[in-house]
């Protein structure tokens, strides 16, 4: 993509060569002699441009002048040009130019304007002439993989992004108050996820893990007292496949990380100040927008109410940091990302693993914000969900209300420590390590409010009727509480039928054993990693006249839960297989059928 000094200095070269153009007598022709010098210095160029673009951005040609194509001789005599646009395009290629320019201003993140695999991320012109970028050295950045050529310090950067104005303020408290924080152990009064209610500490009364060592992926199960959860209406009560909304803290180390890296004095972090904000939502989770004035502490607002870790980074972010990066070439690279020329780069930045806070403040060292500027271009930490893996009506323990569900870990890719945990799974599988360790003696709360009553599971689970549950991984986790609830009132056998994903029985099948007398009957597992290898949606098409069975009875429900990605997408193309099989149908009439069905609240999906 780039051109060597020695290619230069020919340019350069050849453009000092070109004599000037004399002037031709009244009367006379001389195109052929005049133009010759200047054609010679085109092949010259020309050649050394499609050196230098023998992989051209995005299939454009940038070796085009725009020169017609009629043979000189038979061209009206004109005063020549050449050398002017020549320089023109050499300095829009090297010095101001790029493919990214063409493609629209937003990104929306489908990848659609990422730049062609194969080029060398790092790569930038070479010249010492053209100022060349300086890149960050360090791991963090090298992480990132940044498409930056061919930005150099010269290159005139068109419609970047607007600096998010800064509507969040910090004030020193007038006079001494008495302020207990509980930042540590739960969320500030103003994270309100529906007023007037708080958030609820529930104790954690048992945990454990359901997979063995050598699971692809860990789980681990929740006893949580709810005995004295408040009211919150007539009616208003948990229910089988429900779910919990749970509040979720950044990690308290990974908070530190922060403050250090920003500078922030140990000081501040936990002194008392009035927080005020000109409007929008934050720092409660759904509370009106309004303007607000708070008393809290920078530790519980980088703790409780920003997510730091699970979006990819926007543009009104990288725009903060540029704002406030003290390197030259740091500003320049950040303010290229927040640019027209610099959306390709941009885009392929947000379509890749997501991109931490941490990363990028490590990346771009020089830029230090305010944290009030930082907090009003960052997500609002929004709660985690998590179903019901029991019928809530129903405790072993006596004189306690315990619901219970299951967590199963998510890991993405970190530049610095290889994976990192999500947010809410990471915080439970802390929660559920220490209480393990310490064998359960000792007292750990878990923030959380009932929430999703109404989700598809529990809204459409019936007691009576034939019903097929299909899950994989903890998407098997409600269809538990809709069994348990089942054979409250009559053996499940013949009329309730759950259809398991797992990878190995050995390792990850979850509640084994816990489904009931007549779990031989009533479960079927299939294994993804041991034996034939089979999936769930294999499964289904095996089943074929069951599934038409209960589809087409009296109050027949099929129930399907787990990730969309595979699971989800492929149980729904089976379903359409065994319409088409089992009901003369077409493709297009099948897939109808079941769009009917689900109108009809007789097929009933919750993926994610």
């Amino acid at each position: 993509m780039t051109a060597t000094e020695d290619e230069y200095q020919e340019i350069r070269a050849a453009q000092a060569s070109v004599p000037e153009e004399p002037i031709a007598p009244f009367g006379t022709s001389s195109d052929e002699e005049s133009s010759a010098p200047v054609t010679q210095f085109a092949k010259n160029t020309n050649g050394l441009l499609k050196k230098s673009l023998a992989s051209p951005i995005l299939e454009i040609d940038f070796t085009s002048t725009g020169r017609s194509k009629v043979p000189i001789k038979n061209r009206t005599r004109r005063a020549s040009t050449h050398q002017v646009d020549v320089a023109k395009a050499i300095h829009n290629l090297l010095g101001d130019s790029s493919a990214t320019n063409l493609v629209r201003a937003e990104c929306c993140g489908g990848g659609c304007c990422r730049i062609a695999s194969g080029s060398n991320p790092n790569s930038v012109p070479s010249s010492p002439s053209l100022a060349p970028i300086l890149l960050p050295n360090n791991p963090a950045f090298a992480a990132l993989k940044l498409q930056l050529a061919p930005l150099t310090m010269k290159t005139k950067l068109r419609g970047t992004y607007t600096l998010p104005a800064s509507t969040i303020a910090f004030d020193s408290l007038a006079e001494e108050f008495e302020y207990n924080s509980t930042v540590k152990a739960h969320p500030p009064k103003f994270v309100t996820p529906h007023p007037p209610y708080e958030v609820f500490p529930a104790r954690i009364h048992h945990a454990r893990c359901l997979t063995q060592p050598g699971a692809e992926k860990r789980t681990y199960h929740f006893d949580l007292d709810v005995t004295d959860y408040p009211e919150e209406g007539p009616g208003v009560d948990f229910v089988v496949g429900g779910a919990i909304g749970v509040c979720a803290p950044n990690d308290h180390d990974l908070v530190e990380q922060l403050f250090d890296i920003l500078d922030i004095p140990a000081f501040k972090r936990d002194e008392v100040l009035t927080l005020h904000t000109a409007n929008g939502r934050w720092p409660t989770i759904w509370g009106e927008e309004k303007e607000r004035q708070l008393t809290t502490t920078r530790r519980e607002l980088l703790t409780w109410t920003v997510d730091v870790q699970s979006y990819a980074p926007k543009k009104s972010l990288l725009r903060v940091l540029a704002e406030y990066a003290t390197d030259e070439y740091e500003k320049k690279i950040l303010m290229y990302l927040c640019s027209r020329q610099g959306q390709a780069a941009f885009c392929e930045l947000r379509t890749t693993s997501h991109t931490s806070l941490l990363q990028l403040l490590h990346a771009f060292p020089s830029s230090k914000p305010p944290l009030e500027h930082l907090l009003g271009v960052l997500q609002p930490l929004m709660p985690r969900f998590y179903s019901l893996s029991s019928d809530p009506h129903t405790t072993r323990y006596a004189h306690r209300r315990i619901i219970e569900i299951a967590v199963t870990l998510h890991e993405a890719d970190d530049w610095a420590t290889g994976k990192r945990t999500g947010v809410g799974s990471g915080f439970f599988e802390r929660m559920a390590l220490k209480y393990i360790e310490n064998k359960g003696d000792i007292t750990i709360h878990i923030p959380m409010f009932r929430g999703l009553m109404q989700n598809p599971l529990a809204r459409e689970f019936q007691p009576d009727g034939p019903m097929i549950l299909i899950g994989a991984g903890v998407g098997i986790a409600p269809f538990r509480g809709f069994v348990q609830r089942r054979l409250q009132n009559a053996n499940c056998a013949n009329k309730v039928w759950v259809i398991q994903g797992i990878r190995d029985s050995l390792l990850d099948e979850l509640y084994a054993g816990e489904w009931g007398a007549d779990e031989n009957k009533v479960k079927t597992i299939v294994e993804s990693r041991v034996g034939t290898g089979r999936y769930v949606q294999e499964e289904v098409r095996n089943q074929a006249d069951l599934v038409w069975f209960v589809i087409n009875s009296l109050d027949g429900r099929i129930f399907v839960c787990g990730s969309s990605k595979g699971m989800g997408e492929g149980v729904e193309e089976a379903l359409v297989d065994v319409a088409m099989k089992k009901g003369n149908l077409s493709r297009t009439e099948s897939t109808k059928f079941w769009k009917n069905k689900e109108k009809s609240f007789q097929y009933i999906t919750e993926t994610w």
